[in-house]
């Protein structure tokens, strides 16, 4: 067999790796009934899905239908650039609460994009925070700063 489509094979053997985790990670816990679910059940059917899905895109990459060029360069940059904005959040969540954090995380992860526009990231940004504060601060009534702790005090 072929494989005809090296992201398709990537993708699923993925899946099958994380279905993998799942599956040995939930083995400590009870899995009960589809009725009375157990603390293993959400994790074991996590796992069974992952693996269905796995199963077939890794499937398709031996299909000469799914066939496509292979892929250009990888943009190191662009990934450099998201996986730090990720890190520069965990690290200021604490440090300069939700706004500034999320804030940094959409301007430094847009930035990864030849099409960055100012005039399209800060009101994207600005409806992102007003949604996050929404849904969490106002909605969930989760218990996080808004603003730096500093100006709370």
């Amino acid at each position: 067999m072929r494989i005809h489509n090296r992201c398709d094979f990537n993708a699923g053997v993925l899946f099958l790796l994380i279905a993998a985790f799942f599956a040995v990670y939930s083995t400590d816990y009870s899995l009960g009934t589809a009725t009375r679910m157990g603390p293993g059940y959400f994790p074991t059917m996590l796992a069974a899905i992952m693996a269905i899905l796995g199963a077939i895109t890794l499937g398709m990459a031996f299909s000469p239908l799914g066939a496509e060029d292979p892929p250009g360069r990888t943009d190191w940059r662009g990934m450099g650039l998201v996986l730090s904005s990720v890190l520069v959040f965990a690290v200021l969540l604490p440090i300069a609460g939700f706004l500034i954090s999320v804030m940094s995380l959409i301007i430094l992860s847009s930035t990864a994009s030849p099409e960055f526009r100012w005039k399209i990231v800060l009101p994207l940004a600005t409806a992102l925070c007003t949604l996050g504060y929404a849904v969490f601060g106002w909605g969930l009534e989760l218990q996080f700063s808004i603003i730096p702790p500093i100006f709370t005090r």
